[in-house]
């Protein structure tokens, strides 16, 4: 089905009168856990065409696993579970194969229309909110995994959402989407600059979640340090053991950029959440739209710093600190080599330390080599 999108929208660029622009992309990971060694290769094309005021867009993947144990494994048959909570199916089946796995993805297709005051989005999609950039807790549509190999990918969300700019720095957005049941999700959000920084106002509703939430950004008296918080107040209804349970709790970060002229460029956050939630319970809700929010600690403090020791290689550090009975730590030190304008290579490591119990401990260790290759 993919390939045949693929060949349209080639094809399509050439006789509709417009602009038709693509990307091809091949990410490829060999990765190293305790357990197993294996391959994860990604192709994806990435088109978008616009015409006037209107723009459409396509992201599709061709996705591969390789490596028999990790195939085989209780890891990968949770994965294999994942789905994107949308009314159709995303993505194939998987094509097992002696060492492997392949399917295909629909990642990204919606359409719409944009002019100075409105823009209109409609399909699958990419919801954004919140300010943060380790944690958003008010984003619950797409929120990134900082403890993923690339934490940015996400499902997305089928959605009508609708942009309207009341003036230079303020604007209104509000959201439909439906889920894989049926069931309407609504989001409102208001956003506007008052005389030092950006707030923002975030409303969601669903039939088993309610929230309310801010968000504040700007920079600290001229400094050019950027501080940011957001927060939500959240009600959602849990799965127990035996039962149905309505939960209530808040959470919010804060946090802080800067950029030095020497290439150093460092990020502090702090997530507090009032409720935290055992491994039981999250094992209950994995389908839950908060899953994200569903959190071990009710304290977290991250530090990323970056640094571009030349303009081929870049070096960067995530540390996490998960305070709770067991303080546990979470590392991710990567080193990213630019070729050329085709060709990318990553180093990279996600390390977990903390005494047994503790929340990091759960996870492996994890050493990879990323060779990204566009053209």
């Amino acid at each position: 089905m993919i390939k045949r999108v693929f060949l349209f929208l080639l094809l399509a660029s050439h006789v509709v009168y417009g602009d038709f622009q693509y990307t091809l992309n091949n990410t490829n990971f060999t990765i190293s856990q305790k357990e197993y060694t294996y391959n994860y290769d990604r192709f994806r094309f990435n088109g978008d065409y616009t015409h006037d005021n209107y723009f459409f867009t396509f992201i599709g993947d061709g996705v591969n696993y390789l490596g028999s144990e990790y195939v085989n494994s209780q890891s990968f048959k949770y994965f294999k579970t994942l789905k994107s909570d949308t009314t159709f199916k995303t993505q194939s089946d998987f094509n097992d194969y002696n060492n492997g796995s392949f399917y295909t993805k629909l990642y990204r297709l919606y359409g719409g229309y944009e002019d100075g005051k409105n823009r209109v989005v409609v399909g699958l999609q990419n919801i954004t909110m919140g300010v943060g950039r380790i944690w958003t807790p008010t984003n619950l549509f797409n929120p990134k995994n900082i403890y993923a190999l690339e934490a940015d990918e996400v499902f997305g969300v089928t959605a009508l959402s609708y942009t309207r700019y009341l003036d230079d720095t303020s604007h209104v957005r509000v959201v439909a989407s439906q889920k894989s049941d049926d069931s309407f999700k609504y989001a409102l959000r208001y956003k506007a600059y008052l005389d030092f920084a950006d707030f923002g106002l975030n409303l969601i509703t669903s039939d088993t979640t309610k929230m309310i939430g801010y968000e504040i950004e700007g920079n600290l008296a001229d400094s050019g340090v950027e501080v940011r918080s957001e927060g939500a107040y959240i009600k959602h209804t849990l799965n127990m053991l035996t039962q149905k349970e309505d939960r209530e709790f808040f959470q919010a970060i804060i946090g802080a950029d800067y950029g030095f002229v020497n290439g150093v460029s460092v990020i502090g956050e702090a997530l507090y959440s009032s409720e935290k939630f055992s491994t039981n319970e999250m094992l209950l809700n994995l389908d839950s739209e908060i899953l994200s929010n569903l959190v071990n600690s009710n304290f977290y403090t991250a530090l990323s710093i970056s640094y571009s020791f030349n303009i081929f290689l870049d070096g960067s550090l995530i540390y996490i600190e998960s305070f709770n009975d067991k303080n546990s730590r979470f590392l991710s030190p990567t080193f990213t080599y630019t070729l050329n304008d085709y060709n990318t290579f990553v180093i990279g490591a996600q390390l977990a330390y903390g005494k047994s119990g503790s929340e990091f401990d759960m996870l492996e260790d994890t050493y990879y080599f990323k060779w990204s290759l566009s053209f």
